[in-house]
C-alpha cells in the first residue's frame, strides 16, 4: 500500500534520523518537506510552467523510468543519456530519495510501493494553481502527446483530454500524437474548443500544396510588462512515424531556416524573451539550440526524458537553455526568468515530480474526470488477469509490457517472430496488480491499431532492424526519429549501436538457429502505417488479440522473459546499468 501524506513525511523524518541519504528535499524537517518540494520561492519577472507527453493519463499511475538510454559519440555521458546512479550524480541527487525514485528506475518496485503513484490531472491542477498563484502571469505550456494514450481518449475522440486541458489552464500547446486523430479533428479542436483559450502553435507545419502555415507559428504574450514569444515546433517526422494518410495535406520537418526566420520576426515584434515549445526530442533540441540564434530556452518533449537540469547550449547568438519534462503527468517544469533591459539576465529551473499522495486533488478537476469516465467505467474496470511480474515499457530495447504483447501476438497468430513498435508511452504495473482493460489499453490505444501477420525473408527482417536502429543511433540527431528500438519476440540478435548503418545487427537467430537470408518467416506485428492495412481481410485491432490471450492464461500472467539484444562495445556507457 502506498503511503499517506502524513506517513510519507514520517518516512522522510525517520530516515533522516537513521542517517539515510535522502537528498535536499528530505533533509528538511518533516513538517517542511512538502514546502521544500512544491512551494518554490518566486524569482524574476517571467514564469513558464511546462508539461509534456502526458499521454492522456487523467488518473495517477506508476511509471518506470528507463534503465537503458544510450548516448553515443559526443552524447555519451551527457544528458539525457544518463540512467540510474549516473543520472543522480549529474543532478546532485542522492540514492534512496523520493527524487531518486522519480528520475530513475533504481529499486523501482520497492520505491513505487513506498512513494505511491505519480501524476493525475486533479493533483497536477492543484500544483499548477499553487504555482500560478505565487507567479502572477505565469503561462502553462503543453508540449503535446496529450490527447492519445488511454482508452477514454480514444473512445471520446480526444474530447476528454481537450476538456481537461482547458480546465487545467493550458495557455500554449504544440503537438505530435494529436495529429493521429486526423486533420479535420485537429482543426476542429483548435478552431472551436481552443478558440480564445489555448494557442496551438507550430511553425513547422505547412500545407503540402502551397506551403502556407497551418497553425500560428508563435504566441506573443505580455507577462508583467515583458513581451514573451512562445514558438511552436511540432514533431517533425509525424508523416513517417505515424500514418501519412492522417495528415495527407500537411508537411512537417525540422525547418531550422524557418525557425530562425520566426525567431527574428518575434524579436522584431518586440519579444524580449523567446522560447520554443518543442516536440523534437531532446537530442534534436540540443542540436537546434546550437544552430538557431536568439532562442532563450527550449521546452522539449517527445523522448520522455525527465531531465532535472536545464542544459545550456552555446550558439553564435549566445546561449540557449534546453529542458525536457518527462512524461505521463509525472513532472511539471518550472522556469523562472529575470528579464531586464530587454534581455534575459538570469533564471531558475526546477523539474518537480508530481507525487499523488502529496498533493490534494483539485475538486473541480476531479469532478470532470469522474464525469468523463462514468460512461466507460464498467468497460475500463473489467479484469483480464493478474500479473506475477513487473510490467513496464520504457527503455531503448524492450520492456516486459512489450514482451507480453509480442508473446500474445505470436501465440494468437501462430507466428514465429513478433515486432512491436518502440513506443515509450504506457503505464507500469507492479507484481500482483490486476491487468484491467483500461491498463491494457494504456499500452495499445491508437487510431491505427491493426494487428498484422506477414511473411518476411531473413534479409527483410535484418533490414527492418537496421532501419529502426539507425533511427535511434544515427550520430546526427536530425536523422533520429526519436523512437526506441522495435521490440522483438522469438528472434534473438546482437547489436553494435556505434557501428555504421547496415552493420549494427548481427547473429540473428530463431530457436538458436541462424536466420537464413532467403528463408521466409511468419512475423506478427501491429500499428502499420500503410493505409491499406486497415482494410485487409480479417484484420482485427491488436487489443482483441492480447485480451483473448490474457483471458487464456488461467487468471495469472507469469513474469516475462524479456528478449533484448546482446550489446557489443557498450561497456561503461552511463546510459545503461554497470556490469
Amino acid at each position: 500500500m502506498s503511503l499517506s501524506k502524513r506517513d510519507f513525511l514520517q518516512v522522510l523524518s525517520c530516515a533522516a534520523v537513521a542517517g539515510m541519504p535522502l537528498g535536499r528535499e528530505a533533509e528538511a524537517a518533516s513538517d517542511k518537506a512538502e514546502s521544500q518540494l512544491y512551494e518554490l520561492p518566486s524569482f524574476g519577472n517571467v514564469s513558464l510552467l511546462h508539461m509534456t507527453d502526458c499521454h492522456a493519463q487523467l488518473n495517477p499511475i506508476y511509471f518506470r523510468e528507463p534503465s537503458v538510454n544510450l548516448g553515443l559519440g559526443s552524447m555519451q555521458g551527457q544528458l539525457p543519456h544518463l540512467v540510474g546512479e549516473s543520472l543522480l550524480k549529474a543532478a546532485g541527487l542522492r540514492p534512496g530519495t523520493a527524487a531518486a525514485h522519480a528520475f530513475t528506475s533504481l529499486n523501482f518496485e520497492t520505491a513505487a510501493r513506498r512513494y505511491g503513484r505519480v501524476g493525475g490531472f486533479a493533483h497536477l491542477a492543484t500544483l499548477v494553481k499553487r504555482l500560478k498563484a505565487s507567479r502572477p502571469g505565469a503561462l502553462l505550456l503543453d508540449g503535446g502527446d496529450t490527447w492519445q494514450g488511454s482508452a477514454t481518449s480514444l473512445w471520446t475522440n480526444a474530447q476528454d483530454m481537450v476538456d481537461a486541458c482547458k480546465l487545467l489552464g493550458v495557455d500554449v500547446m504544440t503537438g505530435h500524437w494529436e495529429f493521429t486523430y486526423g486533420m479535420e479533428r485537429v482543426k476542429e479542436i483548435v478552431e472551436k474548443d481552443f478558440a480564445g483559450r489555448v494557442d496551438f502553435v507550430a511553425q513547422n507545419v505547412k500545407t503540402a500544396d502551397f506551403g502556407d502555415p497551418v497553425f500560428k507559428p508563435y504566441s506573443l504574450r505580455d507577462i508583467n510588462g515583458v513581451p514573451v514569444a512562445i514558438i511552436g515546433q511540432a514533431f517533425p517526422y509525424t508523416p513517417i512515424a505515424n500514418p501519412r494518410y492522417l495528415v495527407a495535406d500537411w508537411e512537417f520537418g525540422i525547418q531550422d531556416a524557418n525557425m530562425q526566420k520566426v525567431v527574428d520576426e518575434a524579436r522584431a515584434a518586440g519579444a524580449q524573451l523567446v522560447c520554443v515549445l518543442s516536440h523534437n526530442g531532446m537530442d534534436v533540441d540540443l542540436k537546434m539550440a546550437s544552430r538557431v540564434r536568439g532562442i532563450d530556452a527550449i521546452f522539449g518533449g517527445h523522448t520522455h526524458d525527465g531531465v532535472p537540469l536545464a542544459v545550456p547550449v552555446k550558439n553564435p547568438g549566445g546561449t540557449t537553455l534546453v529542458t525536457n519534462a518527462g512524461s505521463n503527468g509525472k513532472f511539471l517544469g518550472v522556469m523562472d526568468f529575470d528579464v531586464k533591459g530587454g534581455r534575459l539576465v538570469d533564471f531558475r529551473y526546477r523539474l518537480l515530480p508530481v507525487f499523488a499522495n502529496q498533493l490534494r486533488p483539485d475538486p473541480e478537476m476531479q469532478a470532470l474526470i469522474t464525469k468523463v469516465r462514468a460512461p466507460y467505467e464498467a468497460r475500463l474496470a473489467e479484469k483480464l488477469a493478474v500479473t506475477d511480474g513487473l510490467l513496464y515499457r520504457r527503455g531503448n530495447f524492450n520492456g516486459s509490457w512489450d514482451q507480453l504483447i509480442c508473446d500474445a501476438l505470436m501465440d494468437s497468430q501462430g507466428a514465429e517472430i513478433a515486432f512491436s513498435p518502440g513506443f515509450r508511452w504506457g503505464t507500469s504495473l507492479l507484481p500482483g496488480d490486476t491487468i484491467t482493460r483500461e491498463l491494457l489499453m494504456d499500452q495499445l490505444a491508437i487510431t491505427y491499431p491493426y494487428a498484422t501477420l506477414t511473411e518476411m525473408t531473413g534479409s527483410t527482417i535484418k533490414t527492418v532492424l537496421e532501419d529502426v536502429a539507425d533511427n535511434l543511433f544515427n550520430p546526427d540527431p536530425y536523422y533520429q526519429q526519436g523512437g526506441d528500438m522495435v521490440r522483438v519476440g522469438g528472434l534473438t540478435y546482437t547489436m553494435q549501436p556505434a557501428e555504421a548503418m547496415g552493420r549494427r545487427v548481427t547473429d540473428m537467430r530463431l530457436h538458436g538457429k541462424p536466420i537464413e537470408a532467403d528463408k521466409r518467416y511468419k512475423v506478427a506485428g501491429w500499428a502499420p502505417v500503410a493505409e491499406e492495412a486497415r482494410s485487409a481481410p480479417g484484420v482485427k485491432p491488436v487489443w482483441d488479440h492480447v485480451e483473448t490471450w490474457l483471458r487464456s492464461q488461467g487468471g495469472r500472467v507469469k513474469p516475462r522473459h524479456i528478449n533484448t539484444p546482446r550489446l557489443v562495445a557498450m561497456q561503461g556507457n552511463p546510459g545503461m546499468p554497470p556490469g
